[in-house]
């Protein structure tokens, strides 16, 4: 009978569920299903995995180890993607690494069907975050911290969190995931970190600074006043920044 392991769509999540199901059923077809998104299947028996930091720590280190660092990449950001069959993709890649001679080179052989969706769905993730560290618009609120609002298709603050602290090392800011309703946030001089569980204050997002309304003002202007009417190319630009990110930046608000 085919085991199912049911777990939360997170990192820690779905890695302990990998954990178990490597431990039970590495040799027999298991799969990977994420909670609330649950299709029940005959002939199948479910089980709720226990989900821990060791687990996944373990798992993390069993794959750095025998399918190197690439592939650990390559299935870290497959699993931030919004499909729901990821974990059960990655736990076949995994199997399918034992039947060849060297296993660090299991993404190469992407004429397996699990090792090819693997590949997609983290160079799709992948790119999805290098769009994020470019569309990215922060606002400064009456505090002085910087704030941005995104709605990723995948779960993709990690990606971008040592980007941005880079960047402004010196800064208090945070960037809210709407769809995933994840904060990243970065104190001054400190290490940043993924808060879960808390709601968004919409009254204090929208107190931004009287600077940052000058500062917004001025951008807009500056964004009017370099285009060229008689080159505007809507479908060209919808290329290049897709209508999906424009919500939350400054120069396509109202």
């Amino acid at each position: 009978m085919k085991q199912i392991y049911i777990c939360s769509d997170t990192i820690t999540g779905i890695y302990s569920a990998l954990y178990d199901a490597w431990k039970e059923n590495r040799d027999k077809e298991a799969g990977i299903e994420l909670r609330g998104k649950t299709q029940q299947q005959l002939f199948c028996e479910y089980t709720v995995v226990e989900e821990n930091g060791e687990k996944a720590f373990q798992l993390e280190r069993m794959v750095k180890r025998y399918l190197g660092y690439n592939a650990y990449w390559d299935i870290y950001h497959a699993l931030l993607s919004d499909d729901e069959q990821k974990g059960e993709a990655v736990f076949r890649t995994m199997q399918e690494a034992r039947k060849i001679q060297d296993s660090r080179r299991i993404m190469d052989h992407l004429g397996n069907p699990d090792v090819a969706k693997v590949f997609q769905l983290s160079r799709s993730v992948s790119n999805e975050a290098h769009l994020y560290q470019e569309f990215i618009r922060f606002r400064e609120l009456e505090g002085g911290l910087l704030f941005s609002e995104i709605s990723p298709k995948a779960q993709v603050l990690t990606c971008i969190a040592e980007h941005f602290a880079d960047r402004f090392p010196l800064e208090n800011w945070m960037i809210y995931d709407k769809t995933h309703q994840v904060f990243l946030v970065h104190r001054e001089r400190e290490k940043w970190r993924l808060v879960w569980g808390q709601e968004l204050d919409k009254q204090a997002a929208a107190r931004i600074s009287k600077e940052e309304k000058e500062y917004e003002t001025l951008w807009k202007g500056f964004f009017d006043s370099i285009a060229i009417q008689e080159r505007k190319n809507d479908r060209l630009q919808k290329t290049h920044l897709p209508l999906r990110y424009r919500a939350e930046m400054t120069e396509f608000s109202d």
